[in-house]
């Protein structure tokens, strides 16, 4: 494999792209669509970056003019006897507007702070939905490797049951002891137990399959390779600092947080604004004094500029300073915690990676040689040099194998497409989805940014996500062998040459 471009289009729409597969049958494309268009979680992120939209608008409108209406009727029910110029009633209405010109810089940096968050809730979207992403998967793979494993146990017993009745019917011609009917009982009740556990893990799988999609993993088709993935460690960490969202957000939030200190400075210095301002009065009729040239109403206007410069406050300004200061610092330590978890985190998914692959190989060389064997200790035990007992064991090592091997082949798939998430090219764009228009949030911001009206509520909040409560309760139940490679009888041959989910160019060291 090619070491990965630097470019963040990760030959996206190959990694989805399925032949065309029975009607029935849902592809792992088809399960990253419903959860992308359906899941609650997504939608509660896409809503709080809308909410974070918002606060761009909140920063400007500081700046903006601010423009007020006051009225009031006043009944005067006791009038003091020595005023003579005091009416009955009176209707007094007020108008004012301000304008600031200058605030210390703590409007400007204020709205720089909100547009970076902006910046940073996206890329704690594109987090949110790599992070889904890498849950559907491993769910899917879950469903598949769980099928497969029911699958076996299934075999497993049906195998146990054969052996069991042969035993007995060898039993009554005396070919065999009571202790080889034990061992044959014994051996089949705990391979129902353990088809039992399995049975009820397919279940937990197809139920959190449910809780992510939306919808019920009838039937999952085989996924495609993971092309593209990285060549050595190094590579694939190199990629994660640059793309990695979580690590982008913590980077512009550690950004806002400068703007925010220096917004915080503006405390201390002066202001400056205009206004302008009227107003009216009316006595109704109720002034009680005449002759004196004294009007029952009037109006009056006044305009001019305000300059405020503080000069103790208390030490507010400098607490917060310190504060905007120490919440900078933690941002910046935080872009170091973030760098510490990408790094590790894009490790250990390439090691996880790189070992299911060898768990893989080996785990095919040790099915065959277990089938091998069990052939070989069922011929030993007809000629009379193999008991019952070593035959049982041969079937239950066989079976760990099979396993082993399922377990291998999901754990691979999922820790390649980790890798891939943790590299930041695991989100929708690049995996090429095509259940409809991809949500764009800069659609949003560009409507509310310089949105001035007090009257655009925008729409009422309510569910984008699919509810599950009509979803019917999961089963145990496995029509076909899922797992190709495992599609043999139980003491037949393993196909090497079957498709593989998990098969990638193993990485030289």
């Amino acid at each position: 494999m090619g070491v990965i471009s630097s470019s963040k289009y990760l030959a996206g729409t190959a990694l989805l792209a399925m032949a065309v597969a029975p009607a029935t049958a849902e592809t792992l494309r088809e399960a990253l669509a419903k959860a992308y268009a359906t899941n609650p979680t997504l939608a509660g992120a896409r809503a709080d970056l809308r909410a974070t939209d918002e606060n761009v608008p909140i920063a400007k409108s500081n700046g903006l003019p601010q423009v007020t209406l006051q009225s009031a009727y006043q009944e005067n029910v006791l009038v003091a006897s020595n005023s003579f110029a005091s009416p009955l009633r009176q209707v007094t209405a007020q108008a004012q507007a301000t304008l600031p010109i200058y605030a210390g810089g703590q409007v400007r940096n204020s709205v720089t702070a909100a547009k970076v968050r902006v910046d940073a809730g996206r890329a704690s979207l594109r987090r949110t939905e790599s992070d889904l992403f890498t849950a559907v998967v491993g769910a899917y793979m879950d469903v598949i490797r769980d099928e497969a494993i029911v699958s076996l146990n299934q075999q497993n017993v049906k195998v146990l049951e054969v052996n069991l009745q042969a035993s007995k019917d060898r039993f009554q011609v005396g070919d065999l002891t009571r202790t080889d009917v034990a061992q044959s009982e014994a051996r089949l009740a705990l391979a129902r137990a353990q088809l039992q556990s399995a049975q009820a893990k397919l279940i937990s799988s197809r139920e959190s399959y449910v809780r992510l999609v939306g919808s019920t993993p009838d039937t999952l088709e085989t996924p495609p390779d993971i092309p593209n993935l990285p060549t050595n460690a190094d590579t694939a960490v190199d990629v994660a600092l640059r793309d990695n969202p979580a690590l982008i957000a913590a980077h512009k939030q550690a950004d806002a947080a400068g703007f925010d200190e220096k917004a915080a400075h503006g405390q201390r210095l002066p202001k400056l604004q205009l206004f302008a301002g009227t107003s009216y009065y009316n006595y109704l009729d109720s002034l009680q004094v005449s002759g004196f040239g004294v009007q029952q109403s009037g109006n009056a206007a006044q305009g001019g500029v305000q300059l405020s410069l503080p000069l103790y406050q208390g030490g507010r300004p400098s607490a917060q300073i310190r504060q905007a200061r120490d919440r900078r610092t933690q941002a910046i330590e935080g872009v170091t915690e973030t760098e510490r978890g990408v790094i590790a985190q894009t490790r250990s998914a390439y090691a996880v990676w790189q070992s299911s692959l060898d768990v893989i190989q080996s785990s095919i060389v040790t099915v065959n040689a277990d089938k091998l064997s069990l052939e070989g200790v069922r011929a030993e035990n007809s000629v009379g040099n193999r008991t019952i007992l070593e035959i049982l064991n041969a079937e239950q090592e066989l079976l760990n194998a099979q396993v082993q091997l399922v377990t291998a082949k999901r754990d691979a798939y999922v820790a390649g497409f980790a890798l891939i998430a943790a590299m930041g090219h695991a989100e929708a764009r690049d995996l090429g989805l095509d259940g409809g228009a991809l949500y764009d949030p800069v659609q949003h911001y560009d409507r509310v940014h310089n949105q001035l009206s007090d009257w655009a509520d925008g729409n009422s909040p309510g569910p984008y996500a699919t509810s599950t409560t009509g979803s019917k309760a999961q089963n145990a139940t496995v029509d076909t062998v899922r797992e190709p490679v495992l599609g043999a009888p139980i003491d037949g041959t393993v196909d090497t040459d079957a498709p593989n989910p998990a098969k990638a160019d193993k990485p030289k060291r």
